[in-house]
């Protein structure tokens, strides 16, 4: 797998990092903030911040920021983590339903944020990268090295994606659960499906302990519903006790 894959798909199986902005207060130094995000389907880091927010005031100030994601606890210099440098713009959660679902679907603890006026999306536009996947592994990528492949702008995924979600989690939860099994060794006791994009889709897994967000990479692209579930079809076939 070249590295620009690689690093695509380790973006994709996360959902929080930490975000550095350019201080006003402090000017010259950078700020950094804790930031849990969800990618849209043009893999780009949204995240939901307030006007009040030290971060958001900075942005406003100078949108060029850098979010640092990375797997991991126990050996932060072994594991992998990436890099983003990129421009954060405000867009405004009320012109977006299914950018507003697919973020809940994420991080359903954030639903009372929308009950506040001050509340708002931002969007990182990513141009650069430095991805290190371990030792003497490690690259800048620009954008288009990131995004290799990628033909979302045309594509009708996105408008699709809640309409195949409602489908699995509600009439193919056995098929999740052995995804599950087969691909992640976990014995989940619920699944559901929470996103899918063109590179693979995301599974909350529920075991007695905990609930675990496992991704599972396609080997080729979709693009829409029928493409879906083609892929979706041979996995269960795969997948089967």
């Amino acid at each position: 797998m070249n590295l620009n894959l690689e690093a695509r798909r380790f973006l994709r199986s996360t959902h929080s990092g930490i975000l550095s902005t350019h201080s006003v207060r402090f000017e010259g130094y950078p700020f950094g903030s804790v930031a849990p995000f969800v990618l849209d389907h043009n893999c780009q880091p949204v995240i939901l911040i307030s006007n009040l927010a030290e971060h958001t005031k900075n942005i406003a100030a100078n949108p060029k920021v850098s979010l640092l994601v990375f797997a991991g606890a126990e050996d932060l210099q072994a594991n992998a983590r990436l890099t983003l440098l990129g421009e954060a713009t405000k867009i405004y959660k009320d012109t977006d339903a299914e950018l507003r679902a697919r973020y809940l679907r994420y991080l359903p603890q954030a639903a009372s944020y929308f009950d506040m006026h001050d509340f708002a999306f931002y969007r990182i536009h990513i141009h650069q990268a430095r991805y290190i996947g371990g030792f003497g592994k490690m690259s800048w990528l620009t954008d288009v090295d990131l995004f290799s492949g990628i033909s979302t702008h045309n594509s009708p995924l996105a408008n699709q994606e809640s309409a195949i979600i409602e489908h699995m989690n509600t009439d193919h939860t056995e098929n999740l659960l052995n995804y599950c099994k087969h691909f992640h060794k976990v014995n989940a006791t619920h699944a559901q499906m929470l996103g899918i994009d063109c590179d693979g889709f995301d599974v909350e897994a529920s075991t007695e302990n905990k609930k675990n967000i496992l991704r599972f990479d396609f080997e080729q692209q979709i693009h829409d519903a029928q493409s879906a579930r083609a892929t979706l079809v041979a996995m269960a076939n795969t997948a089967k006790p």
